[in-house]
């Protein structure tokens, strides 16, 4: 049940930091459900926030980026895999507007995803960092795919104001970390945004600093042993922000969110309790989509749970609320603001989540087929026709009869056809 926060009277808007982990699925962390790994600072800020159990993404990572830093559903402005139109947007530019300080450190991937001889019409196209709205940056794979490099041991990382490089006998989430850190500190008295879309916990799976082979063996090693410790060790750099924060004594000034971007790859078993939870990323059902979502705002949130439907488009009108930053200047924005649920305040929130999913435009492989659907709490409706009940059936194997359902088929399909008038077919 979800308690109100007391409010806060400071009079300098608060500073916020988002995290976003790279597949990561509810079922790897312990707040969760979770069984398998060892997640106390996430547990911590969940049992001290709020914890959100109907959040969802994008079942692959670039698609919920570019809702999440856009606020609009894909079908206004996916091009191509690992792309962000140059010509959109970012909440970083909507936070600089509003007075804030802003960097991003971690995972870009938004230019020039593919090589030379794949789609070559989208080579050295796409958004770089010095045009995304970010005063700072440190960041893996901003620049062709084919330049770059590992984002665990020895990373290839490019800061602002110097060129890409590879930082021997280091760990590329340390490096982001240290970053932000270092960001956070220079910009204390000022309110800042820091974004950090982990590398973390994403393939390959290498060892760690804490993992044993990360003093005697191959750094590079790509094992699925290497997933708890990869787990492990994304809590734990969480732990180091929040921890940061308390030093610079920020951390009543500063909101703290949590979320991923999809489900846990799929090679990935991992347990709550006795179930076995395989990792879902790619797929349209629970386990790639349902993630985790975590607020903490001492003094200033609610604690407890939530269960509102909440999606990557409403992170932009969100931040906009919480820092009185100018959301239209976005455009169309479709999602719709949860700070009053992050403050534990009743709000007539929406029953209801819309997904456009295209993840490589124009490859016709099965596994990159274009979906579309509504959901609520319950029920998915697909554009052509298949109902799910996503309780009992959440791993989508049972389609409902034809003529199951007929009130939730009517409403369902409406907010389909709502947005395919809109251009999302």
């Amino acid at each position: 049940m979800l308690a109100a926060g007391a409010g806060n009277a400071q009079t300098q808007r608060p500073n916020i930091l988002l995290i976003m982990a790279d597949d990561l699925g509810m079922e790897c962390l312990g707040c969760y459900g979770g069984t398998s790994y060892k997640t106390p600072e996430l547990d911590r800020l969940s049992s001290s926030g709020v914890r959100f159990t109907q959040a969802y993404a994008q079942p692959l990572c670039t698609p919920t980026r570019v809702q999440l830093m856009t606020g609009k559903y894909n079908f206004r402005n996916w091009r191509a895999f690992g792309i962000l139109d140059p010509k959109e947007r970012t909440f970083g530019h909507m936070m600089q507007e509003g007075g804030y300080e802003t960097c991003i450190a971690g995972k870009w991937q938004l230019y020039s995803y593919n090589p030379p001889h794949f789609m070559p019409e989208w080579r050295a196209k796409g958004i770089r960092p010095e045009q995304s709205g970010f005063d700072d940056w440190c960041l893996w794979h901003a620049d062709h795919t084919e330049l770059k490099g590992s984002r665990y041991g020895d990373p290839m990382v490019e800061i602002k104001g110097k060129k890409a490089a590879t930082l021997k006998g280091k760990y590329g989430p340390d490096i982001f970390v240290d970053h932000l850190c270092d960001f956070m500190g220079r910009e204390r008295t000022k309110p800042f945004f820091a974004y950090y879309p982990m590398a973390l916990t994403h393939d390959p799976f290498n060892p760690t600093p804490i993992s044993g082979q990360w003093k005697t063996g191959d750094r590079l090693e790509n094992h699925t042993r290497f997933f708890g410790d990869m787990v492990e060790y994304m809590d734990s750099s969480v732990g180091r922000l929040v921890r940061h924060l308390e030093k610079l004594k920020l951390r009543e000034k500063t909101l703290v969110i949590f979320y991923s971007d999809n489900g846990t790859h799929w090679s990935i078993e991992s347990k709550m309790g006795d179930r076995v939870v395989r990792g879902g990323k790619r797929d349209t059902n629970d386990a790639g989509m349902h993630v985790p979502l975590i607020a903490n705002w001492p003094g200033s949130a609610g604690t407890g749970t939530c269960d509102d439907l909440i999606d990557s488009t409403y992170f932009v009108p969100t931040l906009a609320e919480v820092g009185g930053a100018p959301a239209q200047s976005m455009g169309i924005v479709d999602g719709e603001s949860f700070l009053a649920q992050i403050r534990g305040q009743p709000k007539q929130a929406r029953d209801w989540m819309y997904c456009w999913y295209d993840p490589k435009p124009g490859v016709t492989q099965m596994e990159f087929d274009r979906k579309i659907f509504a959901r609520d709490k319950r029920f998915k409706l697909y554009r052509d026709g298949w109902l799910f009940d996503c309780i009992a059936d959440p791993e989508e194997k049972h389609p409902l009869p034809a003529g199951a359902q007929p009130e939730v088929r009517a409403k369902l399909n409406a907010i389909v056809e709502r947005y395919a008038a809109q251009g999302g077919r």
